[in-house]
């Protein structure tokens, strides 16, 4: 709301971050200079057909009212099912899963059940650009820690140094967006160490917990018996069925954590698409599980392999998710929010500035590029990029 084309004073300044989403901006210049996408998390291929005939079975049925507001009792068993299958964890569908119009909701909704004003909690950065302003209109203080590039692991020194009385959480998130690292279960036990006598609660964001690649496992928060009755575990059906616009998430936490989240989401969304809820608990529960690691590690060698035709560098490969960093100091000595913009422009290939997930937008001069794409739109974008003159 504007006046004289002035904002009104008051109006949506809960948070420090100005202007629009990085996500947003980016995939708007790609259309305005026709360039390919691979800069915002979303597939550009069809969804498992099994999927589209349910949903639309569904809406046939009659399935087309409320839902449970904690969500349908055969989609929190389905998930409860998987968990079991997986994981070799218990959870309880009726006390411990809530299903939530996707992960960013969840995120929110447990920050705002968790946190009083001057409550700090620690950021590992760089970070999903949706943690911040979620911490900060609850009225929280965010306190960043760095992964140092171009690994990203964590330097469990500076997580002990960043503790103080006031920190109320830390939010984890593996496989991570925007680097692709994972954690091993090293890391869970140290995390469980540096927390054993505080109150600190974890959000364990694993919304890419099924896009591990190479043979390697996710280790969940869940899978912790110590930490798990301290933890928010946030979860995405669209990064498992390749449906992100279908915007269902879930989240899984101790019968206490549940309570509270719950008494935020039903006075926020109250309850979910019922035809989408019930699509999944019927592929979830004829385990007709779609092998999106296979797939989408496909994409993630193939696209390596193509960027070997261009001056970009690889430092590291990414390990899990939809994303690959890469380092353009062969190319220009921009910074990387102009180079992005540069690239779409001039090449029409669209990325994301790595600095755009930290606070104070350090910049490492990395780009982030998305493969979860067609074959044909990682041919098309590198043969763009194959154009491009290594200094």
């Amino acid at each position: 709301m504007a006046t004289n084309g002035k904002p009104v004073k008051g109006f949506g300044l809960k948070h420090s971050a100005t202007g629009t989403t990085i996500f947003t901006v980016m995939s708007a210049l790609a259309t305005q200079h026709n360039a390919i996408n691979l800069s915002q998390g979303f597939p550009d291929f069809h969804i498992d057909e099994r999927l589209s005939q349910l949903l639309g079975d569904a809406a046939r049925l009659g399935h087309n009212q409320y839902a449970p507001m904690p969500g349908m009792p055969a989609l929190r068993q389905a998930i409860a099912v998987n968990f079991k299958q997986r994981y070799g964890v218990n959870i309880d569908p009726d006390s411990e899963i809530t299903v939530t119009p996707g992960a960013t909701y969840a995120i929110y909704t447990a920050f705002t059940a968790l946190l009083q004003p001057g409550d700090e909690v620690i950021v590992l950065e760089p970070a999903y650009d949706s943690y911040i302003p979620n911490i900060e209109m609850n009225g929280g203080i965010v306190v960043p820690v760095a992964l140092p590039a171009p690994d990203f692991n964590v330097d469990w020194n500076k997580v002990k140094e960043a503790i103080t009385p006031r920190t109320r959480s830390i939010i984890i998130n593996t496989p991570h967006n925007p680097t692709g690292a994972i954690w091993d279960k090293n890391d869970w036990d140290t995390l469980a160490e540096i927390v054993r006598d505080t109150d600190i609660v974890i959000l364990s964001d694993e919304v890419y917990e099924q896009l591990v690649f190479d043979g390697q496992k996710h280790y969940s928060v869940l899978e912790h018996p110590e930490l798990r009755q301290r933890s928010f575990a946030l979860y995405s059906f669209g990064k498992v069925f390749n449906n992100t616009g279908w915007k269902i998430g879930y989240c899984i936490a101790p019968p206490e954590y549940t309570l509270a989240f719950r008494r935020i989401h039903q006075f926020v969304a109250f309850t979910v698409n019922t035809p989408a809820q019930y699509a999944l608990a019927h592929i979830l529960g004829n385990n007709t599980a779609i092998p999106v690691n296979q797939l989408m590690q496909a994409k993630r060698d193939l696209f390596l392999e193509l960027i070997k035709q261009t001056p970009f560098t690889v430092f590291t490969p990414t390990k899990g998710s939809y994303f690959q960093v890469v380092g353009y100091e062969r190319i220009n000595d921009m910074g990387d929010m102009e180079f992005a913009e540069w690239l779409t422009k001039e090449y029409g290939v669209a990325t994301i500035p790595v600095s755009a997930f930290y606070k104070n937008k350090k910049d490492d001069k990395l780009i982030r590029f998305c493969f979860a794409k067609k074959e044909e739109t990682l041919r098309d974008a590198i043969a763009r990029l194959s154009a491009l003159a290594a200094r």
